[in-house]
């Protein structure tokens, strides 16, 4: 079984003192590949310095989070657009609306958004794609320029069967996480997850964040990292009625073709 951990955030601090232990985790855990999320200007160089670092198996995004909007200006967007010119960097992103907590005003998430849904566009590059509390906004935006868009994927999906369906009428992917796996607000995903087809299905991580509360034991640290994965699966296909082995296997074709990683098997 090979999975694609398509949202790891590798560059956080609590990696920095085990990261090749966390990645042969992640290996003897089925984890072949990784997409390496870039959520700012800075995080975005380290994410690729993280990839080039082990090429082939480590990918990166290169964005700026909505929580970061308010630090973006002309250098950030000659900055990305830059990075997403190297081959170890398969999408835009991640980007989008945060109406949860306001890190930055509406008016410039909306603005921001906006550019790097041209960069996606200028470049002909898929989307990594963050959306909480802002979907009307979110989905008219994304609208207005997706036809132009080779592919994007609604990251770490939580929002309501309207919301999915909307996505899924725009051609997008769906990435699902450990959020999933949480009795107190994810039971919600367990039916969804059903309405999702196979080539649009794929299965994320966001560690260090979303620990899935029915890994059994519990890490005493709480920290999530890419080893688990394979329980994320595991969840993701009891709920759609399908083997593990189905779930991995489609979910993985789909990473590959829509990061456009290759076949190779990774030595």
């Amino acid at each position: 079984m090979q999975l694609i951990d398509i949202g790891a955030n590798l560059g956080h601090e609590s990696f920095q003192h085990d990261f090749d232990d966390m990645l042969l985790r992640a290996r003897r855990h089925g984890v072949e590949r990784l997409i390496v999320t870039g959520a700012s200007a800075e995080g975005s160089r380290h994410a690729l310095a993280i990839a080039h670092a082990q090429p082939l198996r480590l990918f990166a995004t290169a964005g700026v989070h909505p929580h970061h909007a308010i630090d973006y200006d002309d250098a950030t967007d000659s900055l990305l657009r830059e990075l997403a010119g190297d081959p170890s960097v398969r999408a835009v992103g991640e980007t989008g609306l945060d109406y949860n907590r306001n890190y930055s005003p509406r008016d410039v998430q909306l603005q921001v958004f906006e550019r790097q849904l041209q960069i996606a566009v200028d470049l002909r590059m898929p989307l990594f794609l963050h959306q909480r509390d802002a979907h009307d906004d979110f989905v008219a935006l994304l609208r207005r320029y997706r036809e132009n868009i080779p592919g994007a994927v609604v990251h770490c999906f939580t929002d309501t069967g309207e919301a999915l369906r909307d996505y899924l009428a725009l051609d997008c992917h769906i990435g699902i996480t450990g959020w999933i796996c949480d009795e107190r607000r994810g039971t919600h995903l367990r039916e969804l997850v059903r309405e999702i087809p196979a080539n649009r299905l794929m299965i994320e991580t966001d560690a260090p964040y979303l620990l899935p509360r029915t890994v059994r034991p519990q890490p005493a640290h709480r920290r999530n990292e890419p080893m688990y994965l394979k329980h994320i699966c595991e969840e993701v296909a009891r709920d759609r009625g399908e083997s593990v082995e189905v779930t991995a296997a489609n979910s993985t074709a789909t990473a590959v073709a829509f990061f456009g990683l290759g076949t190779q098997d990774i030595k």
